[in-house]
C-alpha cells in the first residue's frame, strides 16, 4: 500500500468519483490513477468504488470506512509537513478561513488587520459561504477552519467551538410608523413586508420571530430574502419593507438614515462559532488568529477541545465559560 494510492481514492471521492478531474488536480495522467486505484483494490481484496464500465458510480460500503482513515493518514502526513513548516519558518505559509458574509464584513476586518500586521508574510485566504458549505469546507481539508453562525448537528469529524452571541435587528427608513412605537408588537410588524437577511425559503418556522409570529396565528408577510446584509439595508432605504439583519450589520453612524424598532420580544439570538476538522495540525499563527477573533479561546482550550472525544463533551466543556455577547 502506498501513500499515493490513498491520495488518488481521496481525490477521486472529494471531486464526485471523476477520474479524469482526479488526474488534472493532481498532475497525472487518468490511467494512472485507474490503476494505482486497482492495484490498492487488489491488494486490499475489496472494492473501493463501484463501476458502471469504465466509469466510478459510487463509493463502496467498505470503501467508506477506506475513505475515512486514509482521509485521517493523509491529515496526519500533512500535519507533519506544518510541524516542519512551523519550526523552520514560522511566520510565512497560508492559513485558509471559510466563514459567511456578515463575518466576513462586519467582525473579521479588524481581526484580518491586526493579523496581516504582525504576519505580513502569511497568506490568508478566505471563502464565503453558507453553513453548509463552510462546514463542508472544514471538514474535507479545503479549509483551516470555519466561522459559522449557526448551532448544528456537526460531522464526526469536525469540532465546534462557541465564539460569541449576537443579536438581529429591525431597521425601517427614518420617519415610518414603527419607528415612533415606543415598544413594536408582532401584530404592528405584521402589517408591513419584511425584508430578511436571516430568513431562507421556507424559513419562518426556523427563527424565533418567525416562530413567535406562527404561535399568535400570524404569518409574515415575506416578500424579499438575501445572504447579504448590506443588500437588505439597500431595499429598506428603498422605502420596500422593514429589514431583519444581524445587528453587528447595523452602524449608527454609517446607517444613520435607518432606524433600528424597539422590539425585544421578536429579537433572534445567535451563536457564531469555529469549526475545526479533528486531528489537524494548527500552526502558531492559526492559534493567534482563533484567539484574536475569541479571546477565550486560548492555545491550551483549543487544544483541550480537540481532543475531547465527542460532541456532548465539547459542549459540555464550554458549560462554564461565559460566552460573549456581541
Amino acid at each position: 500500500m502506498k501513500l499515493q494510492q490513498l491520495r488518488y481514492i481521496w481525490e477521486v471521492a472529494q471531486n464526485d468519483l471523476n477520474i479524469s478531474a482526479t488526474a488534472l488536480a493532481l498532475y497525472t495522467s487518468q490511467p494512472g490513477v485507474s490503476k494505482q486505484i486497482r492495484l490498492l483494490e487488489d491488494e486490499l481484496g475489496l472494492e473501493v468504488f463501484y463501476r458502471s464500465g469504465k466509469h466510478l458510480t459510487k463509493v463502496t460500503p467498505a470503501g467508506e470506512k477506506v475513505l475515512e482513515l486514509a482521509g485521517e493518514i493523509l491529515g496526519k502526513v500533512e500535519g507533519i509537513k506544518r510541524l516542519s513548516q512551523d519550526f523552520k519558518s514560522p511566520d510565512l505559509g497560508t492559513m485558509g478561513v471559510a466563514t459567511t458574509h456578515t463575518q466576513a464584513r462586519y467582525i473579521l476586518p479588524s481581526v484580518v488587520e491586526g493579523f496581516i500586521g504582525k504576519y505580513p508574510k502569511i497568506t490568508l485566504n478566505m471563502i464565503q459561504g453558507t453553513t453548509d458549505q463552510i462546514c463542508e469546507a472544514a471538514a474535507e481539508g479545503g479549509v483551516d477552519f470555519g466561522i459559522i453562525t449557526e448551532k448544528l448537528v456537526l460531522q464526526h469529524n469536525l469540532v465546534m467551538m462557541p465564539c460569541f452571541d449576537y443579536s438581529s435587528v429591525i431597521l425601517v427608513p427614518k420617519g415610518h410608523p414603527l419607528s415612533q412605537l415606543a415598544e413594536a408588537t408582532l401584530d404592528d410588524i405584521a402589517k408591513y413586508p419584511l425584508l430578511a437577511h436571516v430568513f431562507g425559503p421556507h424559513a419562518v418556522n426556523k427563527t424565533e420571530a418567525g416562530r413567535a409570529f406562527l404561535r399568535q396565528g400570524l404569518r409574515p408577510n415575506i416578500v424579499f430574502t438575501a445572504g447579504n446584509a448590506d443588500v437588505v439595508k439597500a431595499y429598506v432605504r428603498a422605502g420596500l419593507g422593514v429589514g431583519f439583519v444581524a445587528n453587528l450589520a447595523y452602524d449608527e453612524i454609517h446607517d444613520h438614515d435607518l432606524i433600528p424598532v424597539n422590539a425585544p420580544s421578536l429579537l433572534d439570538v445567535y451563536l457564531t462559532s469555529i469549526v475545526i476538522r479533528k486531528g489537524i495540525f494548527l500552526r502558531g499563527y492559526m492559534y493567534e488568529f482563533i484567539e484574536s477573533f475569541a479571546p477565550h479561546l486560548t492555545r491550551k482550550v483549543v487544544d483541550e477541545v480537540m481532543a475531547l472525544a465527542t460532541p456532548e463533551a465539547q459542549e459540555n466543556y464550554f458549560s462554564n465559560i461565559a460566552i460573549p455577547t456581541c
